[in-house]
């Protein structure tokens, strides 16, 4: 006969099993390897009948160091689910033929990328182009007569073998010598290499396409500047209406204009020259009554508000739907009854849809939670993609009203059944001036009542770009989550979703405001969460964020470590090295040689003599809007001040980190350089 344990052994056992981590219950941390076997979704597009959904995915092959793009279909009642492609190509762009069971899409194979169709039930597939270069942001006609597509060509060659014949030459000639007389010289992670992007229509059954935007005044944002969605026909398909930047110094300024060309005539139109500010995503009504388009009113700034404009086509009056409505959306998408408009922004954190009345401008949330986009109508449906701190993109369904919201993919759920993560916390503080700040907060993975946790405190780019309750490929804080920190992060000024005139607050005031709600936000989350370990503190920041870091680096000694990823070193050496000089132009009040003291007063090299932080410094060298010299500019002063540092530096990334066996080394360094400082 057993013994019976005594009381008090029983009552440890229980307190112990009360304390046992969630993920010792059969589920793990959520993790960098569990972020590498996720699909990413994006880009789903609404038969004309409104009954099934394609879309494109994403998922990193480790192997093969690529991310692999691939086509899928689902029904609206998420009933059906098929992938159509799966033979280690890359197909993207998909758009459907407005009669029929059909689709087109883009399909990397033999190294080009050539327009292909599809019969989505049957997964039979045809090559329509066979161009000798390359095709992207693709259309078709709402007769289903014409593709339309952009392709890069040297704007003197009158043929499409000519660009494909030069840049052969150019690919077998030793000297690789690049010359310049102009700016914009190179432009995100691209030389510029005498090429134009031209937008071209040719017949849905093949053939020889036409060149809408010949000479060397057209340039069609494909890259990086737009895609398929600067690209529209008119519901006619006579016309066709396109977003371009034709400005003789387009790094000075943001002045991009919608045009329209009559097929037939090859006449051209400019529809919003008179608006000297970013005018862009040009889409009919319905019935074909208005043309409504994004639109910001101020020159040179890129983070001005976002306004939906309507131009009644019968009498060409110019309507601002959004005056009374303090938001900015990137996207929107009209009601099958042409009444509503529904788009998604930014808000406190979050970005819901709003529906716009066409009638009235009056506006309310239909999806108020997380992170949505990429939205169609059907004629009684919403169907948007969604993403949280707790999930990558699936795609949902809800009624007009926001009801009823159902998820009609789950292709992570089988990673997400495994992990076990934190629960995000929305708070607010008073920052600077008195302003209410909004931030999230995580409890570390397990999180044990009595316990000491490290804090991992993320600090936002932009500056004007709000961290939002979604899915983060690289700064995602549930992997430090899973790693036993505390993480937090707040909106800063400067940050979109709370206002116009709050996002244009950190103009001249780099170094500001934003700096003192950072600091403001840690001193409330250290109040709140008195179990977190104040000696061992690590921020962490790309692109402003890295600006930020190194601004921090100068101006406290809180913090065990620090983490700068493309972040400006000196705002001088920034302004002179960057592509898009209308971003320092604006947030700093001018340039250096004309506005000196703003530079001079948020440049964070002026402060190195109070370095003392560990610091470690990544960069990409393909970067060409942070680019390197700032990283390798930081490294050195860190190591000239005896400062503990270490630099990882990608020679093939760019202002990310896109390369799957890349990204896992990014977040391993990482990791490595915070359990190194907080002992972890």
């Amino acid at each position: 006969m057993k013994r019976a344990l005594p009381a008090i052994i029983i009552s440890l056992i229980a307190i112990f099993l009360i304390n046992i981590p969630a993920h010792a219950k059969g589920k793990h941390p959520f993790g960098t390897d569990d972020m590498l076997k996720m699909y990413r979704i994006s880009d789903p597009q609404l038969s004309p009948n409104g009954k099934w959904i394609i879309f494109n995915t994403s998922k990193p092959d480790l192997k093969k160091n690529k991310n692999l793009k691939d086509l899928w279909l689902v029904s609206i009642d998420g009933k059906t689910l098929k992938r159509l492609t799966n033979d280690a190509n890359t197909e993207y762009n998909v758009r459907w033929f407005p009669k029929g069971n059909k689709i087109a899409f883009i399909k990397v194979h033999n190294k080009t990328a050539q327009i292909w169709t599809m019969n989505p039930f049957t997964k039979t597939q045809t090559q329509i182009s066979r161009l000798p270069v390359d095709v992207d942001s693709l259309g078709i006609s709402p007769d289903g007569r014409l593709f339309s597509f952009t392709a890069d060509v040297y704007p003197d060659c009158g043929t499409l073998a000519c660009t494909a014949k030069r840049d052969k030459k150019k690919s077998e000639d030793p000297v690789k010598v690049k010359i310049y007389n102009d700016l914009l010289f190179r432009h995100w992670d691209r030389w510029e290499d005498g090429k134009r992007g031209h937008l071209f229509i040719m017949p849905t059954t093949g053939g020889k396409p036409t060149d809408l935007t010949p000479g060397s005044k057209n340039d069609i944002p494909t890259r990086p500047w737009g895609g398929p969605e600067e690209i529209t026909f008119s519901p006619d398909s006579k016309k066709i209406l396109y977003t371009s930047k034709k400005d003789p110094n387009p790094e000075r300024n943001t002045n991009a204009d919608i045009f329209s060309i009559d097929i037939a005539s090859g006449e051209e139109s400019c529809l919003t020259c008179e608006n000297k500010g970013w005018d862009s995503s040009p889409a009919y009504s319905p019935d074909g009554q208005y043309l409504a388009y994004l639109s910001m009113e101020r020159p040179g700034y890129e983070s001005d508000k976002l306004r939906i404009t309507l131009i009644d086509q019968s009498t060409g009056k110019s309507i601002n739907l959004s005056k009374e409505w303090d938001f900015s959306p990137w996207s929107f998408a009209w009601a099958e009854d042409g009444k509503t408009i529904f788009a998604p922004a930014a808000s406190e954190g979050e970005q819901p849809i709003f529906a716009l009345s066409i009638d009235s401008g009056t506006w309310k949330k239909v999806i108020k939670n997380h992170q949505n986009g990429n939205v169609s109508v059907t004629a009684d449906k919403l169907v948007f993609t969604q993403d949280s701190f707790t999930s990558p993109a699936e795609i949902f369904v809800s009624n007009m009203d926001g009801s009823d919201v159902k998820r009609i993919t789950n292709l992570n759920g089988k990673v997400l059944d495994s992990v076990e993560m934190g629960v995000p916390e929305k708070f607010w503080f008073k920052g600077a001036g008195g302003d209410m700040i909004q931030g999230w907060f995580i409890k570390p993975t397990g999180y044990i009542e009595g316990t000491s946790y490290p804090l991992a405190y993320f600090v936002h780019g932009g500056p004007q770009w709000p961290w939002n309750d979604r899915f983060h490929y690289r700064w995602n804080m549930e992997i430090a989550a899973g790693k036993g920190y505390a993480t937090a992060t707040v909106n800063f000024h400067g940050s979109p979703g709370f206002g116009q005139k709050f996002t244009d607050s950190i103009k001249g005031d780099w170094g500001g405001k934003p700096y003192r709600d950072i600091m403001l936000g840690l001193d409330h989350v250290l109040k709140k969460h008195r179990w977190i370990d104040s000696n061992r503190m690590c921020a962490l920041g790309a692109s402003y964020g890295g600006y930020m870091v190194n601004w921090m680096e100068g101006h406290t000694d809180r913090f065990a470590c620090f983490v700068n990823h493309d972040g400006d070193f000196s705002t001088y050496s920034a302004y002179y090295n960057t592509e898009e000089l209308w971003f320092p132009e604006w947030d700093m009040g001018g340039t250096p040689y004309e506005n000196p003291r703003n530079f001079e007063r948020w440049s964070p090299d002026r402060f190195v003599h109070n370095w003392k932080t560990p610091m470690l410094v990544i960069h990409g060298a393909n970067d060409y809007r942070v680019v390197d010299t700032e990283g390798l500019s930081t490294f050195t002063a860190l190591k000239r001040r005896g400062v503990p540092a270490r630099l990882i530096y990608f020679p093939d990334e760019n202002h990310w980190v896109l390369r799957p066996l890349n990204s896992k080394r990014w977040h391993d360094e990482v990791y490595k350089w915070l359990a190194e400082w907080t002992g972890k």
